[in-house]
């Protein structure tokens, strides 16, 4: 199948990846865009797990104010090398991450940063709920750890739907990060602050 510049340039456009890579997905996909992007994904995915191990001391802190000065979002992102640092790409990143964080109010970056107590108190309200539907132990236990899974969705940075595309999480856009700058990164600290808020 013939594969025109027109599908190599749209697939970059919307991923950011490579044109030999964008090229070589649509021959495998069969010129299919969307499967092209399955696949750049999953590449992508590999790429990124073989970097993981590798050192990021390197990064930027950035800011962010929100319009109307009443959130404001620090965030430390680190890559391997001042290069990268420097990478239009990385900084874009970068960027989206504190936006994100300003819009979505995360509660930790990863699930194992959530406060034990926290997650057993929520565990507990969520039994609480479901215990006055007489379910078998069983089922109730897989409906409590459905709801739990759901407010790590919606409390940890990285299961987070990414607000300028929901489609993916911020996990997804960190590894399709990784894999198009051929570093290892890594979200590591963030602080939120909002007007009149007590912390």
């Amino acid at each position: 199948m013939e594969i025109t510049a027109t599908q190599v340039k749209e697939l970059r456009d919307r991923t950011g990846i490579g044109m030999m890579d964008c090229k070589g997905a649509l021959v495998e996909a069969g010129g299919d865009i969307d499967k092209a992007i399955d696949i750049l994904r999953k590449k992508g995915k590999a790429k990124a797990e073989k970097k993981a191990d590798r050192d990021v001391k390197d990064g930027l802190i950035w800011s962010y104010i929100h319009p109307g000065n009443k959130i404001g979002v620090m965030v430390e992102v680190n890559c391997e090398t001042d290069f990268v640092a420097k990478n239009e790409a990385f900084q874009e990143f970068v960027k989206d991450i504190a936006m994100h964080i300003a819009a979505t109010n995360p509660a930790a970056i990863r699930r194992e940063e959530i406060d034990a107590n926290l997650i057993a108190k929520e565990r507990e309200i969520y039994l609480e709920q479901v215990r006055s539907q007489n379910k078998p132990a069983n089922i109730m236990e897989r409906i409590v750890d459905g709801k739990l899974d759901k407010y790590f969705q919606e409390n940890c940075l990285m299961e987070q739907a990414f607000v300028k595309d929901p489609q993916r999480t911020i996990k997804d856009y960190l590894t399709e990060t990784i894999a198009r700058i051929g570093e290892n990164i890594n979200i590591s600290r963030f602080v939120r602050y909002q007007l009149g808020e007590n912390n």
